[in-house]
């Protein structure tokens, strides 16, 4: 094993919580460089899961053992699964079709930073904000409705790096993360990142079969 700093990222299933409100269109400017580019690459992995597939195979050579480190990076993550979660990603990849992009939504990005505003100071985990109240939750007090999911990534700086994560979904076992960027029936999705007091970065992201997050069949967008 290669000698250097390890540290471990905290690894979480993700929730889907199960109704009024308007649509809000989420510009570029209302949005962080990181929020963006964690939607942009989403869309770049639908639109072409087995191109995505190439990505994952450089990132694999990067592991010796549980031990993932860059070239050049001293400081290396400790990863439950190893190669074994990055190749069955790969071939999850292969056999997945292309879907339509998210839009994006300002409703559930709402919702989304309100969860990182609450937890990322405290350097809480998980999907319950102290109050307990869970994504669905969250996008109902911005004005929307509860059929809302949400998947979280802790750690991660960049977008793509925070994509990577939750798709290769490492230490996770029904790969949850993942179905949630690949469930057809998710049409929006909005992004929240900031500071994390324990694992410096978080990005919580909320999907929708609506961009209010109410369920298609009785609320409009």
């Amino acid at each position: 094993m290669r000698q250097g700093t390890i540290k471990r990222l905290p690894i979480f299933v993700a929730a889907v919580c199960g109704l009024s409100g308007t649509a809000q269109a989420q510009s570029d400017n209302a949005v962080s460089a990181r929020e963006s580019a964690v939607l942009a690459e989403m869309n770049r992995v639908r639109a072409d899961p087995a191109a995505y597939a190439d990505v994952l195979r450089e990132y694999r050579t990067y592991f010796d053992g549980r031990i993932m480190r860059r070239p050049g990076d001293a400081v290396g993550i400790l990863t439950s699964e190893g190669v074994a979660a990055v190749d069955e990603a790969i071939a999850f990849l292969e056999r997945q079709d292309p879907l339509p992009p998210f839009a994006a939504s300002g409703l559930l990005a709402q919702a989304a930073d309100d969860h990182v505003d609450e937890q990322g100071p405290r350097g809480a985990l998980g999907h319950a904000s102290r109050d307990g109240k869970r994504a669905g939750d969250r996008a109902e007090r911005r004005g929307g409705g509860r059929y809302v999911a949400e998947a979280i990534s802790y750690g991660p700086s960049e977008g793509a790096e925070v994509v990577r994560q939750l798709i290769v979904d490492d230490g996770v076992p029904d790969r949850g993360h993942r179905d949630l960027i690949f469930t057809s029936e998710f049409r929006y999705a909005g992004v929240g990142c900031g500071d994390h007091a324990r694992f410096d970065h978080m990005c919580a992201i909320s999907f929708g079969t609506t961009a209010t997050g109410h369920y298609r069949a009785s609320s409009p967008d």
